[in-house]
């Protein structure tokens, strides 16, 4: 055999067999009759012997083919499941997105997101690895990860970045003090225990310049890296503290919150490899990711 067989005469030769005649396999290919025998003879002449007898009115395959089908049967199913998965991939119900996250995101807002966005996508899987921002930025530069959720990014060459503004508001125990007040100022934390983000944050820096110019001086009693970890201990009664007004509303049944006031934006950044081309479904996701804080944005 100097040539290899064609996959129209594998669809030729298998559905003769199943159908048992020449007339109905021509109509279930959606062809003529000659140009099934034509597509069985030049198989047949490719791999030098007969394919088909007739037995009892109906076209049985040869013992050498019968010995060839299973493989045959095996290469049209592959290539079936080719085609079913690319029209998956096109019309965006299948395929694998890896998201790098901050821990925070991890337990809070994104597992309603990815909810909400897999509900229509059932063969589509998800990786979500969260760690701190420096990581994170580490892992979409060097092409580790499709996307990434992170906070504090000034912007890089091999990243493309999307940076929204997202509201914040005090936190604190319920039945405190502060549920009287409409909005929460700096001279209400005056002396107040307080829980903080870590000190090296862009977020830390703001909030500690609105206590320095409004003379103010919060009792800092707990650093916490995550805004989820600050949430759990004001439900505990440990302090009060000021974070993103999404992580705030995941714990709303556990703690009260209100506006601070002046306004510090928490800055969510969205970002992925700019060397990398995205595949649909992380064009798909990140566009879900930014309407779910729609109602978040300062």
């Amino acid at each position: 055999m100097t040539t290899r067989p064609k996959l129209r005469q594998l669809e030729a030769l298998k559905s003769v067999v199943d159908h048992g005649t020449m007339t109905r396999a021509a109509q279930s290919l959606e062809i003529s009759q000659p140009a099934v025998s034509r597509l069985l003879a030049d198989l047949s002449g490719e791999l030098g012997f007969t394919l088909l007898e007739r037995k009892d009115g109906r076209l049985v395959p040869t013992q050498e083919a019968r010995y060839i089908l299973p493989d045959i049967t095996r290469v049209l199913e592959v290539l079936k499941n080719i085609t079913d998965t690319s029209q998956n991939l096109n019309d965006r119900t299948a395929g694998h997105l890896s998201v790098a996250c901050l821990p925070g995101f991890a337990t809070s807002h994104l597992p309603a997101v990815v909810t909400d966005f897999l509900r229509t996508r059932t063969d589509v899987t998800i990786t979500l690895e969260p760690d701190r921002p420096e990581r994170i930025l580490e892992w979409i530069i060097g092409e580790q990860y499709d996307c990434g959720i992170t906070d504090g990014f000034d912007g890089h060459p091999a990243i493309d970045s999307t940076t929204l503004d997202i509201r914040t508001v005090c936190i604190f125990p319920k039945g405190h003090r502060f549920a009287q007040l409409k909005k929460v100022e700096p001279e209400h934390l005056d002396q107040e225990r307080f829980i903080h983000t870590r000190r090296d944050s862009r977020f830390y820096r703001a909030l500690s310049d609105v206590f320095h110019k409004a003379s103010v001086a919060p009792k800092h009693v707990v650093e916490a890296r995550q805004f989820t970890a600050a949430c759990e201990l004001v439900a505990l009664g440990v302090g009060v503290s000021v974070v993103s007004e999404i992580d705030a509303r995941t714990y709303q049944d556990r703690l009260e919150f209100r506006p601070f006031a002046p306004s510090i934006p928490h800055k969510v950044s969205l970002v992925r490899p700019t060397h990398k081309l995205p595949s649909r479904i992380t064009l798909d996701f990140m566009e879900a990711f930014k309407a779910s804080l729609n109602d978040f944005v300062a």
